[in-house]
């Protein structure tokens, strides 16, 4: 249990490969694959006789399936081994791993697979369903993972799934659906966007997040959970109360919409925490408008160091470079970048210098500079 052999079922899939990499380099441990995507070096059973700990990785329709056919391979051998899933449903991956003989823990990461080589800043639900031995090793790996963990029972998680993903997956897939139908009415995408607020900013960054993403995925997440058919019910009909009071458009209407959509949610959610997203909210907008500022470079700092960011920032320090912000983020190739926003008002050229010498010094890469400036480098 000190150095348990991993075994991965969904190996090439994106968490399958993003597993691999951190049971190997963030905790040392040897790792078995299988999928029939390229990875089909040892049977079903062969991978289950090789490892101590296996994972499940597998599409969420295909998992309970999955898992299943893993018992009946497994035919007793697993007595001694922990299985988990990452599943973004959790009551039918469970009840089908709890057929086994083996220590169950069904896991839920909340976030795609991250470019980050560890779970820091994001959620991850825990069911425990049959632990004892095993315990210590899941605590260590809960620790290395860096995910802020919580505690669930499986029926719990996929209620609130429902919520969390169903509703808000459903309510953007929507969006796309209507923007798709009205927008080219109105000069299309690109005639909308000088329009933008920050609440359509927001609201189309995860419309266009779900639709760049594997639609089998959002299939599933609406598809395999049981309780998210309720959920949408109450949706659709608050959506249809809305639209039958606008329909009307009286005075009383109004009013109904106001108490009923309005004044009841917010004293539901209550006025700190109504106040509290507010607060968020223009944060995100703060955000978006640095992220919109006309002159800006990207840059990679390759020593991650301390001392690093004062070397960066001691370069337009000489060069008198005002700078208007900056925000740290990571490329889509999992490079931690610094955006630096500049005024308005510097020139061209002396940009260009700095970011000359952000190379020449071997401080860092520029990988990304505004069109004013990059244009001309």
């Amino acid at each position: 249990m000190q150095q348990p052999r991993i075994g991965l079922v969904g190996s090439q899939g994106s968490y399958g490969r993003w597993l691999r990499t951190f049971f190997e380099q963030r905790m040392g441990l040897r790792v078995h694959g299988r999928d029939p995507v390229g990875d089909t070096g040892l049977s079903e059973r062969e991978l289950i006789e090789t490892v101590d700990v296996l994972v499940f990785c597998a599409p969420i329709r295909h998992t309970p399936a999955v898992i299943r056919h893993y018992v009946e391979q497994a035919a007793g051998i697993e007595r001694d081994q922990l299985w988990l899933d990452i599943t973004s449903t959790k009551v039918a991956p469970v009840a089908a791993m709890l057929t086994s003989l083996a220590e169950v823990v069904g896991l839920h990461p909340m976030s795609a697979a991250p470019k980050s080589a560890t779970l820091r800043g994001r959620a991850m639900v825990v069911c425990e369903a049959r632990l004892d031995r095993w315990r210590p090793w899941l605590e260590r790996f809960l620790v290395a993972s860096e995910a802020d963990c919580v505690r669930a029972e499986a029926e719990q998680h996929d209620r609130v799934m429902a919520i969390v993903q169903g509703m808000v997956h459903a309510s953007h897939v929507a969006q796309g659906a209507v923007l798709r139908e009205l927008a080219p009415a109105v000069g299309g995408l690109d005639g909308i966007r000088p329009f933008s607020s920050v609440g359509y900013e927001l609201d189309m960054a995860v419309t266009r997040r779900i639709l760049a993403g594997n639609p089998a995925i959002y299939q599933d997440i609406q598809f395999e959970n049981p309780y998210v058919a309720p959920m949408l019910e109450r949706l659709s009909g608050h959506l249809n109360t809305l639209c039958d009071l606008v329909r009307n458009g009286d005075d009383a209407a109004r009013d109904r919409m106001r108490e009923q959509l309005l004044d009841r949610s917010r004293s539901y959610v209550g006025e700190r925490a109504a106040a509290e997203g507010s607060y968020a909210f223009e944060r995100l907008g703060y955000l978006l408008a640095d992220l919109h500022e006309p002159r800006f470079i990207s840059v990679f700092l390759p020593m991650d160091k301390p001392g690093s960011l004062r070397a960066l920032l001691s370069v337009f320090e000489q060069r008198g470079i005002n700078l208007d912000s900056i925000h740290s983020s990571r490329s889509a190739e999992g490079e931690l970048l610094f955006r630096i926003g500049v005024d308005r008002a510097c020139d061209a050229s002396t940009l260009r210098e700095a970011m000359k010498a952000i190379e020449a010094e071997g401080i860092g890469r520029v990988v990304e500079a505004s069109e004013g400036v990059a244009s001309n480098s």
